[in-house]
């Protein structure tokens, strides 16, 4: 897989892509990320990416000049790409979810555009973008934060990149409940226990209690995924151990 990042402040990305299961996830191979500087694709000596709006109005808009002459390099360089994504990172775009990440990281090449200022011209979301995303209901300063987490989101997602290949599998959000806890050495700590039924050695019943758990978390915690998904309960609903 590749991922292009365009974005005018590239050292906001740089450091996260270079840590972690990303960082190997490229040393192995498995995705290539490529950050693109926005300035580097404008025509003025002092490489403006922004400028004001029409009609007047608080803030600076993003220019389409750049987003357009990168994009389109980006698109000649790799002409072998049959399935190709551009996504404009947006608080107006359509909510990120694991399902979405599922599904992106099934394409060939996703290209994200991090946003800044007030916002970006309408005309590369015409004629640029294939779809807007948004992490969340709230605005950040610009896109590149949200690129990340689409990016890590995805990436972990891809054949080979996690040691445990059903690790991804059992998240949060892979199905309908929310993952289970967790513990590891050692069996006490601070008068907390292990609970028995991880230690029995007992593979069916500590799925058994794995299952209860994910199911009462999820009705502690997110209630509404837990009444969304109340109607699958009938034969799954037993006493939490």
């Amino acid at each position: 897989m590749r991922i292009d990042l365009v974005t005018a402040f590239p050292e906001l990305v740089t450091a996260p892509l270079g840590e972690s299961i990303l960082k190997r996830a490229q040393d192995k191979q498995i995705v290539n990320i490529v950050i693109h500087d926005l300035r580097l694709f404008t025509a003025d000596k002092h490489h403006q990416v922004d400028d004001y709006p029409f009609g007047g109005g608080a803030g600076m808009v993003m220019k389409p000049e750049p987003f357009f002459s990168c994009v389109e390099k980006i698109i000649a360089e790799q002409p072998q790409v049959k399935q190709r994504k551009v996504i404009f990172l947006s608080p107006q775009g359509r909510l990120f979810t694991q399902k979405m990440a599922n599904e992106l990281a099934s394409w060939e090449q996703l290209i994200l555009l991090c946003g800044h200022y007030k916002g970006v011209d309408e005309r590369v979301i015409q004629g640029l973008v294939d779809e807007e995303i948004s992490i969340g209901d709230y605005v950040l300063t610009g896109g590149e934060l949200p690129a990340l987490i689409l990016v890590d989101a995805v990436v972990r997602l891809l054949p080979g990149v996690l040691n445990d290949s059903e690790s991804a599998a059992t998240d949060s959000f892979q199905q309908e409940w929310l993952d289970c806890p967790y513990y590891t050495r050692p069996e006490e700590y601070r008068g907390m226990k292990v609970p028995s039924v991880l230690l029995s050695g007992h593979h069916a019943n500590i799925e058994k209690w794995r299952r209860q758990q994910s199911i009462e978390r999820t009705r502690k915690r997110r209630k509404d995924l837990y009444d969304k998904n109340n109607e699958n309960l009938n034969s799954d609903r037993m006493e939490v151990m």
